[in-house]
């Protein structure tokens, strides 16, 4: 403890891995990985579908108002979530979700699919209208220039979209924190958060903790590294 408040140093005079092993036999940090990993990738999954079909339609087909809809998607995600944690807390507790993954899954869903709406558009758009018509000409379904055409020419986007969605359920913490009271059902950001007791906060065990939960998501920009890059500059170079 006087070497975590202490000077600063690069390296500490004695190292231990005590506080890691702490992490996973004092808690169920595990069961907390687990969980954010069940959620994390529904809510990814599933917003990511019908985002990729919701802006296919948005900005590909002839639909009338369709910056009345991306505006309105755009103002939904602006609400913070504070004002909306008692209407949702109510619908999940009438529905029977809470302590249950499904419960923080429908939340997690409201946040982040007008992002992935709003982001996959402007990857759509920018794909040629040329290769659409083509497809039409050879006698192609909406649905298969989409399956096609379109989402493989969207797959860096969809990939960086992805992994955005994908974060942003891993750190959520109000929906995780007011809907899971049960410790079986905690995610990470809240497992974490209760390592402290009322008297004593055990600095070690929770940088341990934070240390371990982060390397799932530096595997995962490691692996899609080529793809999430080609999806940020998608773009910035105009022919």
């Amino acid at each position: 403890m006087n070497e975590i408040f202490g000077s600063f140093a690069w390296f500490t005079n004695n190292p231990t891995i005590k506080s890691y092993i702490a992490a996973f036999t004092q808690r169920p940090l595990l069961r907390y990985l687990f969980n954010s990993l069940v959620v994390s990738s529904i809510t990814t999954v599933f917003s990511i579908t019908v985002a990729s079909f919701t802006s296919y339609a948005i900005t590909r087909l002839p639909i009338k108002g369709k910056t009345i809809i991306l505006g309105g998607v755009l103002a939904a995600s602006m609400f913070p979530q504070i004002a909306i944690i008692s209407p949702i807390f109510n619908l999940i507790t009438r529905l029977g979700l809470r302590n249950s993954f499904s419960g923080l899954v429908i939340p997690y869903i409201s946040i982040t699919l007008p992002l992935a709406i709003w982001i996959l558009s402007t990857f759509f758009k920018k794909i040629p209208y040329s290769l659409e018509e083509s497809a039409k000409l050879d006698g192609a379904t909406p649905f298969q220039t989409f399956r096609k055409i379109i989402f493989p020419l969207a797959a860096p986007g969809v990939f960086t979209t992805a992994i955005l969605v994908f974060i942003a359920a891993w750190n959520e913490y109000l929906f995780a924190l007011t809907i899971n009271s049960d410790d079986r059902w905690r995610t990470v950001p809240v497992g974490i958060s209760m390592y402290q007791s009322q008297y004593t906060i055990p600095w070690g065990d929770i940088t341990a903790a934070t240390i371990i939960v982060t390397i799932p998501i530096v595997i995962l920009v490691l692996i899609f590294q080529r793809r999430i890059v080609a999806g940020l500059t998608s773009g910035a170079v105009k022919e």
